[in-house]
């Protein structure tokens, strides 16, 4: 039990001495490492997070180890690729669902609808894919936020930020040809 903290660590977990100690040591060494190899600020403090959450949760990681430094950049390594694996899944997943469906019926022979359908088109083309797969599960697919935001794994407010983000493009690109029909 810490008594400082009023908490009982679960049973095999590392010690709070122990892991300060090695984020001390190891921290800055894994964060310029991580850095290098992410090229991303965010992914990095992300996967540091990881790590250390993991060993937090682990009462003989390193046991056993002669290089420690050597088995965390291993580790950091690992769950870096696996890290970049899940959001480029991720990013594919997000290009299927913004791919460009046939999202209007057919136009009858001659007529404006089919220009009108290609400029709804080429403005949708635009979007960049996670506000376009934001808009079409929201506008053809008629889900929620909430749904949204399961579906793409993402936070709440940032399927609705896309959404009204992609709204404001669709409408300054759309303006023209809105006043053209006036």
């Amino acid at each position: 039990v810490d008594k400082k903290r009023g908490w009982a660590r679960p049973r095999g977990a590392m010690s709070s001495v122990e892991l300060a100690r090695i984020y001390d040591a190891h921290a800055a060494a894994l964060f310029a490492f991580l850095l290098n190899f992410t090229r991303d600020e965010a992914d990095t403090r992300d996967v540091l997070q990881e790590l250390f959450r993991r060993m937090a949760c682990r009462d003989s990681l390193l046991e056993d180890v002669r290089d420690e430094r050597g088995f965390l950049i291993r580790l950091a390594h690992n769950l870096a690729v696996d890290s970049m694996r899940r959001r480029d899944a991720r990013d594919r997943a997000h290009e299927a669902l913004a791919s460009e469906p046939e999202l209007f019926a057919p136009a009858p022979a001659g007529g404006d609808d089919a220009s009108l359908r290609e400029c709804l088109g080429a403005a949708l083309g635009t979007l960049p894919p996670e506000q376009r797969a934001v808009v079409q599960l929201k506008i053809w697919e008629g889900m929620t936020f909430d749904a949204i935001a399961e579906a793409l794994g993402i936070p709440l407010n940032t399927a609705a930020s896309r959404y009204r983000y992609a709204m404001d493009k669709l409408r300054g690109r759309l303006r023209p040809l809105y006043d053209e029909l006036r």
